[in-house]
């Protein structure tokens, strides 16, 4: 059975590595990075990934996740992709989750059970 395999957007290098090393200790999965929404959509539409973690600031250009989340969800290729937000802030995950995104979370709260719990239907 072929690895999971998650595609984590716009995070920096130490929140990437963090995010990867819990998500392949805790559940074995690939954890693929893009820096952009442009590379983000363009991996989408060439690989198949189980589950999109999207921070709430893309780190290489400001842009905001919710927009990449909102133009997922509006293309037929990729809206039934999983997509999370990575975000500490109440408000962005509810306008994330009526956006179209499942429940995420933020930084803080990488590694404990709750967000655990959050990605294991889809990464298990």
């Amino acid at each position: 059975m072929a690895s999971r395999r998650v595609l984590s957007v716009g995070q920096c290098f130490a929140d990437h590595s963090a995010i990867s090393r819990t998500l392949q200790t805790q559940f074995g999965v690939e954890v693929v990075p893009a820096d952009d929404a442009a590379e983000a959509l363009a991996r989408l539409r060439e690989d198949v990934f189980d589950l999109v973690l999207v921070n709430r600031v893309l780190d290489r250009d400001g842009s905001q996740g919710l927009e990449l989340i909102k133009e997922m969800k509006a293309e037929q290729e990729t809206a039934q992709v999983p997509v999370m937000l990575v975000s500490n802030y109440e408000d962005s995950q509810q306008q994330a989750v009526s956006a179209g995104a499942v429940p995420g979370s933020g930084k803080s709260a990488l590694g404990h059970p709750q967000m655990l719990g959050r990605v294991k239907s889809y990464l298990s």
